[in-house]
């Protein structure tokens, strides 16, 4: 039997491959990918602004089918048993469990986390990518079962959006009656709402579109704060010290991916605050930066990559639990077909489609 791969041959170029579907080896899976989703790291690749990646199968974010188990796998990585046809998220990454930060429990910075990440369709087991008919698992990568009540239009963010943002505010230790000021009301914004909104903190949201702001929410958001209202930095903290009793958000996320969004957020933390970093994740953008403001105000920052593999499962259960309090399937707001992929792409670029899904038959 053979597969397909939505292979980008150059930037902003597709082309379909054919394959044969590979066996997995011991403790690996192959899965008949569900649904994938546009991902903003895609969107750099797309259009060329990765200073390494530029060509492969693009996709992270999938559900997806178990169509064939490696040797030795009998269940997932929390325990529950697994067959044939059992809808599952895996990580988008590996941990290798022999580098020297898995040897000290430190998952999340495994040296080896992308051996098997952007390699070309050529070379075995093929099946790098989620932009594909299928994919393979590998035996270092974690991956967990999808509760029967998570639909498959949500279980496709799992593997990055909300286990990142739930890592994130686990890692800064969010405490109940807080305050959190989140940048950004895109889909890691609105999940960290609800996340912080379930942890009991009171939840502020900036964003520039009315649309997210209002959507925000319904994911609990307390307070909106549109940037086209309050068009400077010192409007906007005037705004939040008003929100906060004088004195500032106590926590700060920052999840725009733009780096004056880190500089300004600084401005708008109390003294002895924390600061989250989780957007800005392109090296060599940067910003202006006060770091005697940083210094006087005694905040901590925590700037967090990927997640602990755990964390894949925890989000899972989350959405589970809070399925009908969120209105989780209304972060997917276009759906396309597999041979569409460079449409769903360009018009994510063109900000014609907040999250674009490719649904594969």
């Amino acid at each position: 039997m053979k597969g397909i791969l939505a292979v980008m041959v150059e930037p902003s170029i597709i082309e379909y491959q054919e394959y044969d579907l590979p066996t997995p080896e011991k403790g690996a899976l192959l899965v008949k990918v569900v649904r994938t989703n546009v991902c903003g790291s895609e969107l750099h690749i797309w259009h060329g602004d990765h200073p390494v990646v530029k060509d492969g199968v693009l996709g992270h974010e999938m559900v997806g089918e178990i169509e064939k188990i490696g040797e030795g796998v009998t269940t997932d990585h929390s325990g529950k048993p697994i067959r044939v046809g059992d809808r599952v998220a895996a990580t988008y990454f590996q941990a290798c469990g022999r580098c020297s930060f898995c040897a000290n429990g430190d998952l999340v910075l495994c040296e080896n986390t992308y051996e098997f990440v952007g390699r070309l369709p050529e070379e075995s087991p093929h099946f790098h990518g989620t932009y594909a008919t299928h994919y393979y698992v590998h035996p270092n990568q974690y991956f967990y079962k999808v509760p029967d009540n998570v639909p498959d239009s949500v279980a496709a963010s799992a593997n990055c959006a909300i286990s990142q943002v739930l890592y994130g505010i686990d890692k800064i230790q969010l405490k109940v009656n807080e305050t959190i000021l989140i940048q950004g009301a895109g889909g890691l914004g609105l999940y960290a709402a609800a996340i912080a909104n379930e942890s009991g903190a009171k939840v502020i949201i900036i964003d520039a579109v009315e649309e997210r702001l209002n959507q925000s929410k319904k994911f609990g958001a307390d307070y909106v704060i549109n940037l086209n209202e309050y068009d400077t930095v010192e409007k906007r903290n005037a705004k939040i010290k008003e929100l906060t009793n004088g004195k500032g958000a106590d926590v700060a996320l920052e999840v725009t991916g733009v780096p004056d969004a880190f500089s300004e957020g600084i401005h708008h933390i109390r003294q002895g605050g924390r600061y989250l970093s989780i957007g800005n994740i392109i090296p060599g953008a940067t910003t202006k930066f006060d770091p005697g403001l940083l210094t006087r105000k005694s905040i901590t920052i925590y700037p967090v990559i990927r997640y602990q593999p755990s964390f894949l499962n925890k989000a899972l259960e989350f959405i589970s639990i809070n399925i009908d309090k969120y209105p989780f399937t209304e972060l997917v707001d276009a759906d396309f077909k597999f041979e569409e992929i460079e449409d769903a792409l360009n018009k994510s670029l063109k900000r014609e489609v907040t999250r674009a899904s490719i649904v594969i038959d």
